[in-house]
């Protein structure tokens, strides 16, 4: 007999989502990207039923970050794509920070430096506006910041988002970051 209950709305919804999530999440932290990617999906076709803009655009981009895992960008592109608009409906700059970031970070991987490069100012500028922004959330939103200003040639802008970076990693306790940074600036000069 066909199970023709309806899908659950509302706080049990989102509730699910966000579990289906958290599970992608640990999966894909263990290296399990098949299992990941089942529950992103679960979460992103439950989502989908739901009213809720902002859990739909955390499922999209939690799926967008497996694809780009296994190396299909076409894919992230186009769920970071879907993501940014519900984002922006939601009412959680630094979840729309975080999400135009990582659709940045895309775009870069993709040689679309000038697209990257907007995203990036946006998302830096929404991370620097809340003074509760996570320090290791805004670190690694200045790290492919200096990145790109370093691949346009522009040293010196690079070398003062390298300085953020690190003096950022090291608020966040996040050593590799501070020895990037610093290796990046040594290198520039």
């Amino acid at each position: 007999m066909p199970d023709n209950t309806p899908p659950a709305s509302g706080a049990a919804s989102r509730d699910a989502v966000e579990s289906l999530i958290r599970r992608g999440m640990a999966a894909r932290r263990e290296d399990r990207p098949d299992e990941a990617m089942r529950h992103m999906k679960a979460a992103v076709a439950l989502a989908r039923f739901g009213e809720d803009p902002l859990a739909l655009a955390r499922a999209l981009h939690g799926q967008a970050n497996v694809e780009r895992d296994l190396g299909r960008l076409d894919a992230a592109l186009q769920l970071y794509l879907e993501a940014v608009p519900l984002c922006r409906r939601g009412n959680d700059p630094l979840v729309l920070a975080h999400t135009v970031r990582h659709l940045g970070d895309v775009l870069r991987e993709m040689g679309d430096l000038n697209a990257a490069r907007r995203c990036y100012a946006e998302t830096l500028a929404l991370y620097r506006a809340d003074p509760d922004a996570p320090p290791l959330d805004v670190a690694n939103a200045v790290r492919p910041a200096a990145i790109l200003c370093e691949a346009l040639g522009e040293a010196g802008e690079a070398r003062a988002l390298w300085r953020e970076a690190g003096d950022l990693y090291g608020r966040a306790g996040v050593e590799a970051g501070v020895s990037e940074s610093a290796a990046r600036l040594e290198r520039l000069g």
